[in-house]
């Protein structure tokens, strides 16, 4: 087990490491630059067309074309917050501060960066998702990297996208799953003294009344709860802030300053250099949005609509909801405080700085916070891996992983996940080896299918393709 350990170990340097790092942003600005900065100056279309297609029929918001709708199991709203269940999560908690601790005030400059490149990432992957996507012997659409791979570079391709779904079936039991379930075991057992098997036995009933039900009853779920939970995070984050109005411009001067200037030491805080505040920033920024990971398109692909590029401009805004509004909430709660100078990190980091301007209540706010996204986690990660699933051994596979991965809920809240952690951390970042692939070699029908919507011409999926493996 120590050499397995050892080898992942290994592994998780260099998928993690600045090859990786700089691999995703390549392509990100790639596309970005491709896409002629359409992610960034589009951004309030896309806030249209979310709101517009709430229930995707015909008339809401802009007129929409008939002929466009009706493709898919879920609202194109329901597609972004199931992608968004699965993104904002401890990545907005822990993996804020842990930049912070680790990279400085700078690393969350690179965390913006990160995600304003990002946007194109997002949109490309929504984009070939409904443009690859198959309906497979139950009559629901399914798609994501292994379909785009399969159908948008050939059959020859086809074991590039059986690794993305092994790496995407296999994470998903752990940063999907047992990781999440864990953490709130320990953030209700601290705060409330909730021991961890009641934690893990209330999540496995909650989570698999909604996961049996399959991507209809997960996209309703979403649907209520994600605009819930994120907009009370964000309130009481800027509750936090008008109490701290008067070191907000400080918090600001930091970010800027030491996004390019290496940090000392200070208090506990053991100094960073610039590099570890773009490792760090990067790296975080995209454990959170999950941009080029290749997870949310595996969602976006169920969206009722039959027009890629639309789906894909809503799917642009999860990237800027997950880092540029919720994280930077949180970066500005912590450096606001005094408390990430004493060397506090992780979630204990953003709980101490709620609680420094809220005392008495920042801790439990953080905790349910904390709680709600890991639920939501679990239930978007539990889509992305049966997908895969589907994809390696068919549809009757299906409900076997669900079962499998409820029952896996309670034994992440009381099991030691040193390893666990390592594996499915290495294998969700292995993720995003075969979609960079795939982004890069199927760009130019990005380009194409985007120039043509905004040139005013018809943009529909690919053929219909039956699927049944």
């Amino acid at each position: 087990m120590e050499a397995l350990t050892s080898l992942l170990g290994a592994i998780n340097g260099v998928v993690w490491g600045p090859v990786m790092l700089i691999l995703l942003l390549g392509v990100g600005i790639y596309l970005q630059l491709g896409l002629k900065l359409m992610p960034i100056r589009k951004l309030g279309m896309g806030f249209k067309l979310m709101w517009a297609g709430r229930d995707a029929k015909p008339g809401v918001g802009k007129a929409v074309p008939a002929k466009e709708v009706d493709e898919g199991e879920i609202s194109p709203f329901d597609a972004l917050m199931t992608a968004l269940s699965a993104t904002i999560g401890t990545g907005n908690i822990a993996g804020v501060a842990t930049a912070i601790a680790l990279g400085g005030p700078g690393a969350v400059f690179w965390m913006w960066i990160t995600a304003l490149v990002g946007m194109a990432t997002k949109f490309a992957e929504a984009v070939l998702a409904v443009r690859y996507r198959e309906t497979d012997s139950t009559g629901f659409h399914v798609g994501g990297p292994m379909f785009y791979i399969k159908n948008g570079l050939g059959k020859k391709w086809l074991w590039l996208g059986g690794l993305f779904s092994f790496f995407g079936a296999v994470a998903a039991f752990g940063i999907g799953n047992t990781v999440q379930s864990n953490s709130v075991a320990d953030a209700m057992d601290a705060t409330f003294g909730v021991p961890h098997w009641l934690t893990g036995v209330v999540i496995m009933v909650l989570a698999g009344a909604v996961i049996l039900g399959g991507i209809k009853r997960i996209a309703k779920v979403a649907g209520k709860l994600v605009p819930i939970m994120g907009i009370a995070y964000v309130v009481a984050g800027l509750l936090v802030l008008i109490i701290n109005a008067g070191q907000i411009g400080e918090a600001f001067g930091l970010i800027f300053y030491y996004a390019f200037n290496p940090m000392a030491a200070a208090g506990g805080f053991a100094g960073a250099a610039v590099m570890a505040a773009i490792r760090f920033g990067v790296a975080r920024g995209i454990f959170s949005n999950e941009a080029g990971l290749g997870s949310a398109p595996i969602a976006h692909a169920a969206a009722k609509t039959k027009n890629p590029v639309r789906q894909g401009l809503i799917a642009m805004l999860g990237t800027f909801i997950d880092t540029i509004i919720v994280c930077t909430i949180t970066a500005l709660v912590i450096l606001t405080s005094t408390v990430w100078i004493d060397g506090e990190a992780g979630a204990s980091l953003t709980a101490l700085s709620f609680d420094a301007a809220l005392p008495g209540f920042g801790n439990q706010i953080v905790a349910i916070a904390l709680a709600i996204f890991a639920f939501t986690t679990i239930l978007g990660w539990s889509f992305y891996g049966e997908k895969c699933c589907q994809f390696l051994f068919g549809t009757r596979s299906i409900m076997i992983y669900r079962v499998l991965f409820v029952l896996a809920i309670p034994l992440g809240a009381i099991a030691q996940l040193g390893f666990i952690w390592l594996m499915a951390d290495t294998f969700n970042a292995m993720m995003a080896i075969p979609n960079l692939i795939a982004l890069a070699l199927l760009s130019p029908v990005v380009f194409k299918l985007t120039k043509d919507y905004f040139d005013g011409k018809d943009v529909l999926p690919g053929e219909e393709l039956d699927h049944d493996q």
